[in-house]
Order: structure tokens, then sequence, then C-alpha cells
């Protein structure tokens, strides 16, 4: 068997197919809104204070539940403020150190915030 191919051709363009343009973006005039970065927020330091009144056990036990420190963070800070005195416990911006005097004071434990500039 022989097979043959018949092609058809015409005369005749193509229709052509509609392009559809879109409008040119327009310009905004207002800024998109921006979030505050914490990172721009001035850092402030939350200090442990040394006391007589409270137990070591206890502290440790306090600073763990109130900040992200870990038991080896924890126990040092104690350590560092009952044989120094003073100890660093986290820098943060204002309104969380603030929230960090407020909930230490209410466990009767003496801390302290300064800027950390």
């Amino acid at each position: 068997m022989t097979s043959v191919t018949i092609a058809m051709t015409t005369d005749e363009p193509a229709p052509a197919s509609p392009v559809a343009t879109a409008p040119p973006p327009q310009a905004s005039t207002k800024p998109a809104p921006s979030k505050p970065k914490l990172d721009a927020l001035p850092p402030f330091r939350v200090l442990l204070h040394n006391d007589d009144a409270n137990d070591m056990v206890y502290v440790v036990e306090t600073i763990l539940e109130l900040t992200p420190l870990n038991k080896e963070r924890a126990v040092t800070a104690m350590l560092e403020a009952h044989t120094q005195g003073l100890s660093l416990l986290l820098v943060t911006h204002r309104e969380k150190a603030e929230l960090y005097l407020e909930q230490f004071q209410s466990k009767k434990l003496v801390v302290t915030i300064e800027p950390a500039t």
C-alpha cells in the first residue's frame, strides 16, 4: 500500500489573533505603610540584683518562668548576682523590659532596667 499526503494551500492569509494589551500600571502616590522594626527600638538592659530574702533555687525558677533563658544561663545569672551584686539577665526593647520589671517585682525579686546605650 502506498500512502498519499495531500496538502491544501490557500492564498488567503491566516486571521490575526487579537492581542490584548494591558493598561499601563498606575503610579501610586501613597508610600506603602511600613511596620516598625524591633531592631530600631532602643535597647534596654534588665538587671537582676542580689537580695538576702530569696532562696537561690527560687530565683532560678523565677528566671526560668519569666524569661526565655535556659537553666544554665539562669543559674549563671543568679550566681553572678549573688557574688557580684548585679547580673545582666537580658537586653530587649523598653516596653518588654518594663514588663519584666513588673513581673519580677510581683515575685518579690529586685530587678531594674536601664538604657543599653
